[in-house]
């Protein structure tokens, strides 16, 4: 298992893959004028092929994540926190940890900014950068 460096921690709201940050800042502040701040919290391990994740819940976040353009992905938005990464021909690595955070809970917590981040690939890792912060209202 490779474990997910705290300081990369981040909620995907939507991937844009190979895009022009710069333009893509302009059409998000569009996006998210006027949206509200959301209230989330982790719960319940769940796992992708090769990725440990935990469940992000709270409502108003997919909402969010659809006026970032999560709607326009042929998958179904599926909020998470990446924990870990593992061989994806291993899933059993992921079995135990899944198991032993089934039935967590955190507490919550309120985000007041969607941050535009790019990611850069490096020999043993993924670093991720923001190029742009937009604020949420506070209600």
């Amino acid at each position: 298992m490779r474990w997910a460096a705290p300081e990369s921690w981040h909620v995907t709201l939507a991937y844009y893959g190979v895009d022009d940050p710069l333009a893509r800042a302009e059409w998000l502040s569009a996006r998210l004028a006027g949206r509200e701040a959301v209230d989330v919290r982790l719960e319940n391990a769940g796992t992708f092929p090769g990725v440990l994740w935990l469940t992000v819940a709270g409502t108003g976040l997919t909402p969010l994540a659809n006026a970032a353009g999560a709607d326009a992905e042929e998958r179904p938005y599926r909020p998470h926190l990446t924990l870990a990464r593992f061989p994806r021909h291993e899933p059993g690595l992921a079995r135990a940890w899944k198991t032993r955070l089934s039935g967590f809970t955190s507490r919550g917590w309120t985000a007041t900014e969607v941050a535009l981040m790019c990611s850069e690939r490096e020999p043993d890792r993924v670093r991720y950068r923001v190029v742009d912060r937009f604020a949420l209202n506070r209600a």
